[in-house]
């Protein structure tokens, strides 16, 4: 069974984040330029939030309008969920389903290692499940094994 450590052996860490006090019109380039779906919002190496376009859609439909000169911290999800680099990959699809978001922030150590998407978990999960297919047929057909 496949650990948010072995997502981000493969995936890579890259973290992209901006800070409470930029520009919403900061955050929306930096998402549009990265072509990511959620920032990280950082004091220093503190994690302190996460804005996802999910936020700013919400606040057009919920309020008629997101300010673009607005700061990030207007708009950001303050309590987030996070994960440790050895938590198994369907727990992180259990947390994503039931929380309803999409992206997960890695912490190790109290600093963040990285980020994990819902689709970053699903084919994740999906490869697992090839894996596992593929070992059973190799069973039941005798092959793969050395003679």
């Amino acid at each position: 069974m496949s650990t948010v450590k072995d997502l981000l052996g493969s995936k890579g860490d890259d973290v992209w984040a901006v800070a409470p006090t930029d520009t919403v019109k900061h955050a929306l380039a930096e998402l549009a330029a990265k072509d990511i779906g959620a920032l990280l919002v950082m004091e220093e190496d503190v994690l302190v939030g996460i804005v996802s376009e999910r936020d700013f859609v919400r606040a057009v439909a919920n309020y008629g309008a997101c300010k673009l000169d607005a700061p990030v911290d207007a708009y950001m999800t303050r309590e987030v969920i996070t994960v440790k680099p050895e938590t198994y990959i369907i727990e992180c699809m259990e947390l994503m389903s039931t929380h309803h978001f999409r992206h997960l922030p890695v912490v190790k150590g109290g600093k963040v290692v990285g980020v994990i998407s819902i689709g970053d978990v699903v084919r994740e999960i999906i490869d697992d499940k090839e894996s596992m297919i593929r070992s059973l047929e190799n069973y039941i057909e005798g092959t793969g094994y050395p003679r």
